[in-house]
């Protein structure tokens, strides 16, 4: 299988401009988020699709494979998918998964990608999974920056909010917290066909993609991960993964690439 993880990444942000080269221990966000998903074994290629030069002529410069894409996305979803139309004219190839990964998670570890893909693997019904984390602190719980979820007793997403849910005020204090990981593997022709999907109303109030697909009846396939890791939307959030990333035994086996 052609299995590949494209890192859709770009300078405009307004809560952080430049967010993809801001420095982590010496290296550049997006440069942590590819060589990190580069370890990943069920994966044949890496990319980073990106609209800006600067992002394109770093990823070169560190080893890595980037694609130049449209400046007018404003989904994630929607770069990821020219970018693989990109990938397959210039490979040859046609595109059995892909791996979207967020370039603003700078923790990610290979094993992550891993398990977001072994439920494709063994089961060609399922078209998407997200992974999912345990939230550790009530102040990850109120941040509308992380992404909250539900699930049934199969694991299958019930529902995606930036609100605290199950709800805190409703007693809910012992039942898990549980986020979003933003690795979602698509398989290739599903992610086609999510993008032609009408757009819905849940999606766009809560500002969650997966949404869309649940508003249509599908299935979204949630799995969870042990992993830790921390999602950079401020200052203040890249200066909590650079502790956090501290002796990380990763971080050993690349820190000498030229930021």
């Amino acid at each position: 299988m052609y299995n590949i993880a494209v890192l859709p990444a770009r300078l405009a942000s307004t809560r952080f401009p430049n967010k993809p080269l801001a420095k982590i221990h010496g290296i550049a966000m997006i440069g942590h988020c590819y060589l990190r998903t580069r370890m990943a074994k069920n994966l044949s290629e890496v990319f980073v699709a990106t609209c800006d030069q600067e992002i394109y002529d770093y990823v070169e410069s560190i080893g890595g494979k980037a694609v130049m894409t449209k400046d007018t996305h404003e989904r994630c979803s929607d770069r990821t998918a020219e970018a693989v139309q990109k990938i397959e004219a210039a490979t040859g190839k046609q595109v059995d998964i892909v791996v979207m990964v967020q370039g603003d998670e700078p923790m990610v570890h290979p094993d992550m990608i891993d398990e977001a893909l072994a439920p494709m693997l063994e089961d060609s019904s399922i078209n998407v999974v997200n992974l999912m984390a345990t939230m550790a602190t009530r102040e990850e719980q109120e941040d509308p920056n992380e992404v909250k979820v539900v699930v049934d007793r199969n694991n299958n997403a019930l529902y995606f909010s930036r609100e605290p849910i199950p709800s805190w005020k409703k007693g809910a204090t012992d039942v898990p917290m549980l986020k979003q990981v933003c690795i979602i593997p698509f398989r290739r022709d599903y992610l086609f066909e999510y993008l032609e999907m009408e757009p819905t109303p849940l999606e766009i109030i809560e500002s969650v993609d997966m949404n869309r697909i649940l508003e249509h009846g599908d299935r979204v396939q949630m799995v969870p991960t042990a992993f830790e890791t921390y999602a950079v939307d401020t200052e203040e959030d890249r200066q909590n993964v650079e502790r956090h990333m501290a002796g990380d035994p990763l971080l050993e086996s690349y820190k000498n690439v030229s930021g």
